[in-house]
């Protein structure tokens, strides 16, 4: 069992009994506050996500295994959206187990993703991912399109408009991306709980968690 929550921007917070991870936890890139991450584990999708003057328990980034308490995570090379292929891989992909839970967690990286891409990501019950848009990250049509790609059971969209942050260029709203993916809509409040596999919806979902 564990509770996911949402920051603001690409920040995302897993907790369980034995671990909280704290995936970009720089939220004051867009003008909010940023999330503790001291004695926890900080997981960054790219390097300027990062806390200065933290004091993580241990620090993930880039390509690679890990491994935290009763987390498994799986770092995945990926091209961000504003980048040339020349300027190589300078974002990561996350696949994290969690209480027999698999999830991808997708920063601002580059669409579609390649058949290695997919392949590294596997099977997954839910997929956290930026939708705002704009020229600063995914928007609706190609965080749609990806999520189409992995084939998850349930969506948590992040990085849209939010009145309380202020993200360098305007967001679109939560409402274009369901649009765009043409799914249900769970109200989760401030955390989402998951129980176990069991409890991830059936059918493709979009999961609504309220910035906490």
């Amino acid at each position: 069992m564990f509770d996911i929550e949402y920051k603001g921007a690409n920040s995302v917070v897993l907790t369980s009994k034995k671990t909280r991870v704290v995936f970009d936890p720089r939220v004051s890139v867009a003008g909010g506050k940023d999330v503790s991450v001291n004695g926890d584990i900080e997981v960054l999708t790219e390097d300027r996500f990062a806390v200065e003057g933290a004091s993580p328990r241990l620090m993930f980034h880039g390509p690679g295994e890990y491994e935290a308490g009763d987390v498994a995570l799986i770092g995945i090379p990926a091209r961000r959206h504003i980048d040339t292929v020349e300027q190589g891989n300078q974002a990561t992909i996350y696949r994290v187990t969690i209480g027999g839970v698999r999830l991808a967690v997708l920063g601002n990286v580059a669409s579609p993703l390649g058949d290695d891409q997919l392949e590294s990501i596997g099977v997954v019950d839910m997929v956290v991912i930026p939708v705002g848009g704009n020229g600063y990250t995914l928007d609706g049509t190609d965080a749609a399109a990806m999520i189409r790609q992995i084939e998850p059971r349930a969506v948590i969209p992040v990085h849209y408009a939010d009145s309380g942050l202020s993200y360098e260029v305007p967001q679109d709203d939560f409402e274009v991306f369901v649009k765009e993916l043409g799914a249900g809509v769970v109200e989760a409040g401030p955390k989402f709980k998951v129980k176990g596999e069991a409890s991830v919806p059936e059918q493709l979902t979009v999961i609504k968690i309220s910035r906490s």
